[in-house]
């Protein structure tokens, strides 16, 4: 789950990270209300979405920069009214865009020198890892491609945690040498560190860090996500959730227990288990197909949340073929077979729906599909599915 910048900064606060002080609005109502908490002067207006490069982004309507350097609170304003209830496009955001619902009010700083900073899971090692790189201010994948050298890696031992060991080799892999910026560095990391482990986040990012013209060094920008996984430890971060930021479809399955995440294809994917779920997407694709989602709906999946499933697939506009790819170790073909039948009584199936049942009362759950009348196409293996759906959506389309 990702979290807005300025919840991310008010986390980091709670945690005594320094950061720039700044007002969140959301109506124009409380725009000269949030303005008038910051001192008088320049003011960066912030558009909130959970999408990177918003500076470099372009509104629908033309307006460039989701991120505006304002000289007064006048322009602020104006900036303000311009980015909210416009819909923000990034390269992370694709061509549809994000729409703004909130701005971010900061107070500027001088900036002497960006740098990056990060704490996230290495899957390779299952531990936690801190990123840090000179190169702040610019996507991390970027410097890791072109300049890998400028990038400090450090692994951390979470029987142990973060160790004063740790810190100095950021320190050094940022250039550190003052005993202030030591000192500075220190609590930031600490404050870091604790905020994610701590909190169960799978990402707390600042980039930029930056160090001012004054000597004080600074979470400019913050990025956190959580472990989802984790939430039920965690009310007050769960509080945080935007749904207007979540696809529809995803926060729709969220309540019924289903894992699913949209794509942009055009073969729908219903399947128990993540690990089977990718192969059905990988062999789809292998045969010319283009998945329109991942959906695993579990080992223990009932009818409703079957026959929900189908709901939420169905609703998706570009579907135009299901594949329905079970195998029945927890799982029951025969309870996937009910849900089935029961969506088709509530929702209609007008798309062509290939079904492959293996394993666990399989011969019942194909005895109920070949019984039910709907037009199923049956499938025997992985292989013979992704063939039939794939064949079966050309031949639809060419009526």
């Amino acid at each position: 789950m990702n979290i807005h910048e300025y919840q991310a900064k008010a986390l980091f606060a709670d945690f005594g990270i320094p950061v720039t002080k700044g007002q969140p609005a959301r109506s124009p109502d409380e725009f000269k209300a949030a303005l008038a908490e910051l001192p008088d002067g320049p003011v960066v207006v912030k558009s909130q979405i959970h999408a990177g490069g918003r500076g470099k982004g372009t509104f629908k309507d033309g307006y460039k920069g989701g991120v505006k350097i304002c000289k007064d609170r006048a322009e602020a304003l104006d900036a303000a009214k311009r980015m909210l209830h416009n819909v923000l496009v990034t390269h992370q955001t694709g061509e549809a865009g994000r729409r703004v619902k909130t701005v971010y009010f900061n107070e500027p700083c001088d900036i002497a020198k960006e740098y990056y900073l990060a704490i996230l899971l290495d899957r390779a090692t299952s531990r936690p890892i801190i990123i840090a790189s000179t190169e702040g201010g610019v996507e991390i994948e970027k410097v890791a491609e072109e300049t890998p050298e400028k990038i400090t890696r450090v692994t951390i031992d979470p029987a142990c945690g973060l160790q004063p060991f740790h810190k100095r080799k950021i320190a050094y892999g940022l250039g550190f040498t003052e005993k202030e910026d030591l000192k500075q560095l220190d609590v930031l990391l600490t404050g870091l560190y604790r905020l994610y482990w701590e909190k169960d986040a799978s990402l707390a990012e600042i980039n930029p860090l930056v160090k001012t013209t004054d000597g004080r060094i600074i979470a400019l920008d913050a990025k956190v996500g959580f472990d989802e996984n984790a939430l039920f430890r965690h009310p007050d971060i769960r509080a945080l959730r935007d749904l207007d930021e979540e696809d529809p479809k995803e926060v729709e399955a969220s309540k019924h227990g289903l894992s699913y995440i949209a794509l942009d294809g055009n073969i729908a994917c219903l399947v128990n288990g993540a690990g089977l779920a990718m192969a059905t997407m990988d062999i789809i694709k292998h045969f010319g197909g283009n998945p329109a989602n991942f959906l695993d709906v579990g080992g223990g999946a009932s009818e409703e949340a079957v026959t929900e499933a189908f709901r939420i697939i169905l609703s998706d506009k570009q579907v135009e073929g299901i594949l329905v790819n079970i195998f029945g170790g927890i799982m029951s073909c025969q309870r996937i077979a009910k849900g089935i039948i029961a969506a088709a009584k509530t929702v209609s199936i007008d798309v062509p729906l290939v079904v492959r049942l293996e394993g666990n009362e399989v011969e019942e759950g194909k005895k109920l599909l070949s019984e039910s009348g709907l037009a199923i196409t049956p499938a025997d293996s992985l292989k013979d599915a992704a063939e039939k759906v794939v064949k079966r959506v050309e031949e639809a389309r060419k009526g």
